[in-house]
């Protein structure tokens, strides 16, 4: 089976190659004998029920600076002459995200669009999550300072971080004397209209935060995260460390409640955070990472196994 794919993200010339999600995805689609084009979210079209973009065929190999080759763009009919459509801009889970998802939506009955696009907008990485609150650290969404101060009282020492944000940006501590958390709150407000996630600190994230990789309802692997020096933060995006790990009974059970329901909903490809092997702390679904690094401690290849979850789904469709 030899698919056309349109693989919506950013431009190709700034990622990292040594650990670019999309671009291991790109190459394994490439070795499996598919035709990539590459297009940015913002140059989506609707008339009279058709979706197009100007998009670039492209072909990919991990050579740095020179990892991958355009061809002139051609109009692509994403309803009409791709066979998937790989959503993969990353955020920030603005209007312009949300637009894209309504536009992908209206040929997803047509091209299967991945992560799916209906989902996606309804699954936001923190807000998704509030509905495995039983996996949860306590967790508080608010824009009030009096209610900041009176979960930081119940609970000692806590973090604040944007309600989506993303790649480890924004995200602070506050002990237990509550020094600047006006003035975070404050900052906070003013900086996004919507509420902020407080959680009670897990001093068990010194140890690590998980990333596992589902592919269809499935475990693929996992990463641990490391904070760097005198850092909260594991992201690898921040300087965090990713070492090989196994997951806990605990993680188990939340990847077996977590992946019916991610099939039901054509995500495809999530990635989950797990602190201190028991807390879900975030379901990634707009654009996840970790299966280069997951695929260097493991020795596997998530790339190819999500290109067979994709092929058995357009099989599937098209009968």
């Amino acid at each position: 089976m030899s698919l056309k794919i349109a693989v919506q993200m950013d431009p190709l010339d700034a990622i990292n190659i040594a650990g670019d999600s999309t671009f291991a995805l790109m190459l394994a689609a490439q070795a499996r004998g598919h035709t990539l084009f590459h297009y940015a979210a913002e140059d989506l079209n609707y008339a009279d029920g058709r979706v197009w973009t100007r998009a670039h065929p492209v072909t990919v190999q991990r050579v740095t600076g020179d990892h991958f080759r355009f061809a002139d763009p051609v109009k692509l009919d994403l309803g009409e002459e791709a066979d998937v459509v790989l959503m993969r801009q990353d955020p920030p889970f603005d209007l312009g995200y949300i637009t894209a998802t309504h536009l992908l939506e209206r040929i997803a009955d047509r091209t299967l669009v991945v992560n799916d696009p209906a989902s996606v907008r309804n699954a936001p990485e923190k807000v998704f999550v509030l509905d495995y609150a039983a996996f949860m650290p306590p967790t508080l969404i608010t824009r009030s300072l009096d209610e900041a101060r009176a979960f930081l009282a119940q609970h000692g020492e806590i973090v604040i971080k944007p309600l989506h944000g993303n790649g480890g940006k924004a995200i602070f501590k506050v002990g237990r004397d509550g020094a600047n958390l006006s003035a975070l709150i404050e900052v906070f407000n003013t900086a996004w209209r919507e509420p902020h996630m407080v959680q009670a600190f897990l001093p068990s994230v010194a140890a690590g935060d998980k990333r596992i990789v589902l592919v269809d309802g499935e475990v693929a692997g996992a990463i641990n995260r490391i904070p760097g020096e005198g850092e909260i933060r594991s992201n690898l995006a921040v300087g965090g460390s990713a070492a090989k790990t196994e997951l806990t009974p605990r993680e188990q059970e939340i990847c077996a409640a977590l992946g019916p329901e991610l099939r039901k909903r054509g995500l495809l490809f999530v990635g989950i955070d797990v602190i201190g092997g028991e807390w879900l702390t975030e379901i990634n679904v707009t654009s996840p990472t970790g299966i280069v690094a997951i695929d260097r401690f493991n020795g596997t290849d998530t790339g190819a196994l999500i290109w067979q979850a994709i092929e058995r789904r357009v099989a599937e469709r098209t009968g």
